[in-house]
């Protein structure tokens, strides 16, 4: 089975969106969803600086312009399961028919300008803590104060809250672990920093026509597939201010059966976890286009 997976925050690199624009269409269709969410997301994903895209309310969108981006120029591969990590819950819940691209991009402009208000209240960040065992890392996080925000798997936990609750996890690694890495983001998202946020989103939600997913859709809750549009949604709301169970997510792939897996441009973050929790299972991420011959080798092989 193909599982499609799509990154989240931190994923974005200056000018990554560049190549994908040289697809036939693919300019109108970005130049349209920026004029429905009024955002410049060319511009943005082509000549913005890495300071300009880490800013939260540009990130998301741009993200998820990206992932859908690719996943047209993907063709129609038989996909059995989507999922994504953190906003790219919302890229995977449009290509699982549950929103309409242009539902997609406005309900993440709202999820990326109210994740950034509240995130501007108090200054907090979020670092990943590579090795270790994962309870000595949540453990050792909560002494500090800080949240296991997105339990990744493979190793992976990633810590959220103020800068200061950070400089110490620095100084004070975790028994086990290897290092510390402070990510690309400008906030403690999936934590209770992030609780303003979710009462803008469940207004937001209200103007959505959500359809039940046209195949299985893995929720970043707690790894279950999610059967009902009106489910999925109400997760993506709940979903800003608690943690990511990434970890989760990939069980769920291993108990589905997955036999390859495509990660949506920027790709690299979650097939590089999944390369170190699911071995074995094929991968390919969609940097740039020149991959999209070495996804289509893939769906050959797994159709085979």
């Amino acid at each position: 089975m193909l599982v499609l997976v799509a990154p989240g925050q931190g994923a974005q690199t200056p000018g990554f969106l560049t190549p994908w624009l040289d697809l036939p269409g693919a300019l109108d269709r970005v130049q349209g969803w920026s004029d429905a969410i009024g955002l410049d997301l060319a511009h943005y994903g082509t000549k913005a600086d890495a300071d300009e895209i880490r800013d939260t309310a540009v990130a998301q969108p741009l993200l998820v312009a990206a992932g859908l981006l690719s996943a047209e120029a993907l063709g129609s591969p038989a996909v059995g399961a989507v999922a994504g990590h953190s906003v790219g819950e919302i890229t995977a819940a449009a290509y699982a028919g549950v929103l309409s691209e242009t539902e997609a991009l406005k309900f993440v402009r709202t999820r990326g300008l109210a994740m950034a208000e509240a995130a501007a209240v108090t200054e907090t960040g979020m670092s990943a803590v590579l090795g270790g065992d994962r309870d000595v890392v949540v453990a050792h996080l909560e002494k500090l104060g800080l949240t296991p925000a997105n339990i990744n798997g493979a190793g992976q936990i990633v810590a959220a809250g103020t800068m200061e609750q950070l400089a110490a996890l620095e100084a004070d690694k975790p028994e086990g672990s290897m290092k510390v890495v402070a990510l690309k983001v400008a906030g403690a998202f999936h934590t209770h920093h992030m609780v303003p946020a979710v009462d803008k989103l469940a207004e937001a939600a209200q103007a959505l026509s959500p359809a039940d997913p046209a195949l299985k859709y893995v929720s970043n809750k707690d790894g279950l597939v999610v059967t009902t549009g009106a489910d999925v949604v109400a997760r993506l709301v709940g979903q800003v201010a608690n943690p990511v169970r990434w970890d989760l997510c990939m069980e769920t792939f291993a108990e589905l059966g997955v036999t390859g897996i495509i990660e949506l441009s920027p790709g690299g973050t979650l097939t590089g976890l999944a390369k170190r929790a699911l071995k074995g299972v094929p991968s390919v991420a969609l940097k740039t286009p020149d991959d999209l011959e070495k996804a289509a080798a893939l769906v050959a092989e797994l159709t085979a």
